[in-house]
């Protein structure tokens, strides 16, 4: 086979792929899209044709939908649920990762296994019981207790990307920290911690992402309208009778995915290395 047709044959398949991706990325961001420019609109408009340009940009909406979901208070009840189980998340998981990738041994695998298979066990199986459980312990209605739960229903799939990727870095490290005296956390949290930033920014963000945007265990949890995370005060503006001001409510939609992304475009660079690299070597 010559070298043209080889060369041609790989630009058909980049080609072939580019255009997969772009029919992927127009499906993906085309509800954004009518997100934003719905919200720009009056009610008359949007209700008359959601295809059309705004005739006026219509800003009030988002001043309107940020007093209506109280954002700021909002926005502070769910950045405490996600700081609380990221921070246990990350800290539990890459100890935990780090120690069963370190051990070798039955009792060890079959701990790694265990967190594993329980990656499997949908949520819904389990929600009573654990509401159950979090009214007797007195941690339900609280975005404490919230974070909490994410802590101990996340910390699986972190183990798993952790434990892949310390197997990248060089046992030669922990000798050489051992012999000049470093004990076991300070190996750790000096020598180990530093080097897992990649699949650390990568468990970071896809559990922000899923606090950020779960919907369900929030209702269950936070039985008081103070304590709402972001998208559970944008629920409230949904009517009964469907008497919905669509005008705010995609503003607020919008105005709650703000913050999320923009700690993904801080992080991006960190994710496909830290998936790759824990899922693979492990």
């Amino acid at each position: 086979m010559s070298r043209g047709t080889i060369a041609s044959r790989y630009t058909w398949s980049s080609a072939g792929i580019f255009l997969i991706l772009l029919v992927a990325a127009f499906f993906t961001l085309f509800p954004i899209y009518m997100g934003v420019l719905n919200s720009l609109k009056t009610e008359g408009e949007m209700l008359n044709n959601i295809l059309s340009m705004p005739a006026k940009l219509q800003f009030a909406n988002y001043s309107d939908a940020f007093h209506k979901i109280e954002f700021i208070r909002s926005l502070g009840n769910t950045i405490v649920v996600a700081a609380v189980g990221l921070a246990g998340i990350i800290v539990f998981a890459s100890m935990a990762g780090f120690r069963l990738s370190r051990t070798p041994g039955r009792l060890s695998g079959f701990l790694f296994g265990l967190f594993v298979m329980s990656m499997l066990i949908p949520f819904h199986s389990i929600m009573i019981t654990l509401v159950k459980i979090s009214r007797e312990l007195s941690v339900q209605g609280s975005t404490f207790g919230l974070g909490f739960i994410y802590i101990g229903l996340g910390v699986s799939m972190a183990i798993f990307l952790y434990h892949g990727f310390v197997k990248s870095i060089p046992r030669e490290l922990d000798e050489a920290a051992v012999i000049d005296g470093c004990g076991e956390f300070r190996l750790f949290f000096k020598v180990i911690f530093p080097l897992l930033l990649p699949v650390t920014a990568t468990v970071a963000i896809l559990n922000l992402l899923w606090m950020w945007n779960d919907f369900l265990l929030p209702l269950l949890m936070l039985t008081d309208s103070d304590r709402y995370t972001l998208l559970l005060s944008v629920n409230m503006l949904f009517g009964q009778y469907g008497n919905n001001d669509w005008s705010a409510i995609l503003a607020s939609l919008v105005l709650s995915m703000l913050p999320v992304i923009i700690f993904y475009l801080m992080l991006q660079k960190y994710i496909l290395n830290g998936i790759a690299d824990g899922a693979v070597k492990g």
